[in-house]
């Protein structure tokens, strides 16, 4: 019993209405091996709705109304991700939600930058010394420099930021991300859909000039 509870990882991901929690959710089962095909919150082209979007509610108006619980395997972990509401009106269950969590995945949009519901949920983070990540969202869309963006986050939510990861270009010119973690650069084919060929590339190698 103590092992099972031991392996458990609880997170949830949250942000201003719009800027992607449910989209990364679905990326994060997706890449986790629990579904074979991405959902969208909302698309013309894409039939599938989103996975933690079930109620009726959610799938006619586009956004999340309730928490979703979803869950895949990785190494010896089980990971449980709570995707919340993001919208004002629905705020309360977002908040009762972060008493449960081990820590939280802020997504910010590239775009827009920090939000109003962004600052607010920083600050319930704060209350509760929850760790946080931010996931910069849309780098496939026109966004901000990297560099201003850090600047805003740090300034807005009072925090001290360490980018892991760095963009390469954004908008139709978007390229992919260096991993400054592991020191490699992750070339894709952006699919909203299914997984995509990902190349690695070692910086310190001819490669990189091929």
């Amino acid at each position: 019993m103590n092992a099972e509870i031991e392996r458990r990882r609880t997170f949830a991901i949250i942000a201003h209405p719009d800027a992607g929690k449910t989209s990364l959710t679905e990326k994060l089962l997706l890449f986790g091996g629990q579904i074979q095909v991405a959902g969208a919150v909302k698309s013309n082209k894409i039939k599938k709705t989103a996975t933690s979007d079930w109620m009726d509610i959610e799938k006619q108006r586009g956004i999340s109304v309730t928490t979703s619980v979803m869950e895949f395997d990785y190494h010896d972990y089980k990971v449980n991700i709570l995707d919340t509401p993001g919208h004002q009106d629905f705020a309360e269950d977002t908040y009762r939600t972060l008493t449960a969590v081990d820590s939280v995945i802020i997504v910010v949009d590239g775009a827009k930058g920090v939000e109003t519901q962004t600052r607010k949920l920083m600050e319930v983070c704060r209350m509760r010394n929850t760790p946080v990540i931010i996931f910069v969202n849309k780098m496939d869309r026109e966004a901000k420099d990297p560099f201003d963006l850090l600047d805003e986050l740090e300034e807005e939510l009072v925090i001290n930021v360490r980018p892991l990861t760095w963009p390469i270009e954004s908008g139709p010119r978007f390229k992919g991300v260096y991993n400054i973690y592991e020191q490699k650069l992750n070339l894709f084919q952006p699919s909203k859909q299914v997984v995509t060929e990902k190349v690695e590339v070692d910086i310190h190698t001819e490669e990189l000039d091929q």
